[in-house]
């Protein structure tokens, strides 16, 4: 998965930094300029949710990143969105797709699949 961020991340100006340890990422996106960050549902010891609730909580809202979750199927749609997060796609995912989730695209992209 991350191989497929990074290549649909590739063109463009944006930077793609990789993190796997979730308590590492949150202390790191609290203390730098983060633009957005791409969570997996699904990763190690700790879910995409309690990643999205744990960056809330760390960071200021105006500072705030973007927060896209990488979902599994159409029904996780209810958990990003109780999570807080700003945008989900649906994998397997399209680069134009994760582009326009990054890029500020309005919340719910991917959820026309519901």
């Amino acid at each position: 998965m991350t191989n497929e961020v990074r290549s649909a991340l590739s063109y463009g100006s944006w930077h793609v930094d990789t993190i796997a340890d979730p308590r590492t990422a949150v202390e790191r996106i609290g203390e730098s300029r983060v633009d957005a960050v791409i969570i997996d549902m699904q990763v190690g010891s700790s879910g995409g949710m309690a990643i999205v609730r744990a960056i809330r909580q760390a960071t200021d809202q105006a500072e705030r990143p973007r927060l896209v979750l990488l979902l599994d199927r159409a029904a996780d749609v209810f958990l990003a969105r109780r999570a807080g997060a700003d945008a989900w796609v649906l994998k397997p995912f399209d680069a134009p797709e994760l582009r326009t989730a990054v890029a500020m695209a309005p919340i719910g992209v991917g959820a026309e699949e519901e």
